[in-house]
């Protein structure tokens, strides 16, 4: 290994490749080493169907193929790593070398660190490249805090991993929705067209209605009141804006419900418009997320016949004790994850009293034929063809099972994805590394697809309450 001090040298912890196989190629000009004890984990890591298991299978088979580009006798000279085929970003941008482990560095840790534990081994391994490169800037990347915290205690220098992060805070998320600026009919009466098409009315302005602009952005009006707009094109020196439907009126209420205030009302303009492809709703626990996803898709299901059924699906990840192995078929065993579907079924079901028992239980009975509660384990692969779907707790997901999911929809389907990025529980995932947030951003710019972020809980002043005091 040639000491160099104008690249770092990053040492990559298991966990790292295991979250993201593709990690060896995201260091640009670095140079990266590998462990013998991290292969060794990626090997005992390897076995099974599980998001990590594949992983590890992946970023096994990028070294390999690494070495067989390289020149296998010169592995302890550094083999180049290449570029990787997926990125389409434009020139790929020059690449370090790989390192791996080839002879016993044994540098013994602090009898604070007893044992053989593996995560120590990693530490033992960082002492004694330090000692044999002092002049090198070596860099321990790992997402355990644990063992950041003890490489700090032994002064090895540490850091997360940090390029899955879509952005550095999740306050800069893209909420979907702005204020027009004051006087703003003033400043675009002299240039503004209006027109009707078929019953929507449109306005065109000459530049930008808000600073930055995105297609299917919605806006509102303090001056005026209930004046809320969507734009439709972002075009160089014009915007063309549509007037949004009020569904707080009952006359254009959707399977009974209505929208109690701005953010649900733009929501269901994104979650109605067969234009929409892809709709991703945010909010707190009680903005009303399932609730309005579910009356669109039942409305436009049952009704309007835009699509065959609804296919519901959510990671399986428990609050607390897993309650262990779950009998039945698919939807059998995905029953007790349902419970919010069930919930807003209760609440969707409101057919005439006159109607008795007989007809609560024919209707309930009609609409459980039309969706589909699916299990994420089984989407690799599927096509769904006019298929309205909902994505329940994306917040759990990775963006690469974000990107599994969504590319599951055929032509005529809809996906929509729901979830709260401040209740997260799958290990390694935070609100600015979700797939859900990886999504909301990624998608902004694109004009088949629509965000809002719910503000205010609608579910009852309890739990309004709970949400801001606990």
């Amino acid at each position: 290994m040639t000491p160099s001090s104008s690249t770092r040298l990053f040492v990559l912890d298991t966990n790292v490749l295991m979250h993201d196989a593709t990690a060896l190629y995201r260091f640009q000009e670095h140079d990266i080493f590998i462990p013998m004890v991290v292969l060794e984990e990626l090997d005992m890591g390897k076995k099974g169907l599980s998001e990590v298991a594949r992983n590890a299978r992946q970023a096994s088979r990028f070294i390999d193929r690494i070495i067989d580009e390289g020149n296998a006798p010169a592995i302890a000279l550094g083999l180049p790593i290449g570029t990787l085929e997926l990125q389409h970003n434009g020139d790929p941008q020059p690449l370090g070398r790989l390192f791996l482990q080839t002879e016993v560095l044994t540098d013994p840790v602090p009898g604070t660190l007893p044992g053989s534990k593996a995560d120590n081994s990693i530490l033992s391994v960082i002492l004694s490249l330090q000692g044999k490169f002092p002049a090198r800037d070596i860099v321990l990347v790992s997402k355990d805090i644990n063992l950041r915290i003890k490489a700090r205690i032994l002064g090895i220098h540490t850091e997360d991993y940090y390029n899955d992060k879509v952005m550095d805070d999740a306050d800069l998320l893209y909420t979907g929705m702005d204020a027009l600026p004051d006087g703003f009919w003033s400043g675009h009466s002299e240039h503004l067209e209006s027109w009707q098409e078929n019953a929507k009315t449109y306005y065109r302005i000459q530049g930008s209605p808000v600073a930055v602009c995105y297609p299917n952005q919605c806006l509102y009006s303090r001056e005026v009141e209930n004046f809320e707009v969507r734009v439709t094109k972002c075009e160089p020196g014009k915007t063309t804006l549509v007037l949004a439907t009020d569904y707080r009126k009952d006359s254009h209420n959707v399977w009974g419900i209505q929208a109690r205030n701005r953010e649900q009302n733009f929501a269901l303009n994104l979650l109605m418009d067969p234009d929409v492809d892809l709709v991703t709703l945010l909010g707190v626990a009680g903005t009303g997320k399932t609730l309005l996803a579910l009356a669109a898709g039942l409305q436009q299901t049952m009704e309007a016949k835009r699509y065959r059924e609804i296919i519901i699906t959510r990671v399986t990840i428990p609050v607390g004790e897993d309650i262990g192995f779950l009998p039945g078929t698919e939807e059998e065993k995905m029953e007790p994850w349902m419970g919010a579907l069930h919930d807003n079924l209760e609440v969707l079901n409101k057919t005439d009293s006159s109607n008795g028992d007989w007809g609560k239980e024919a209707t309930a009975d009609l609409l459980h034929k039309r969706i589909k509660i699916r299990s994420l384990n089984f989407m690799r692969g599927r096509t769904f063809l006019n298929r309205y779907i909902i994505i329940d707790e994306a917040q759990n997901l990775t963006s690469k099972q974000m990107k599994t999911l969504i590319t599951r929809a055929g032509p005529g389907s809809k996906i929509v994805c729901l979830g709260n990025i401040s209740q997260i529980d799958t290990p390694y995932l935070s609100e600015i590394t979700s797939g859900l947030t990886y999504v909301v951003d990624r998608f902004r710019n694109w004009e088949h697809s629509g965000h809002i972020t719910l503000m205010r809980g609608e579910r009852s002043r309890l739990a309004d309450y709970a949400s801001e005091i606990l």
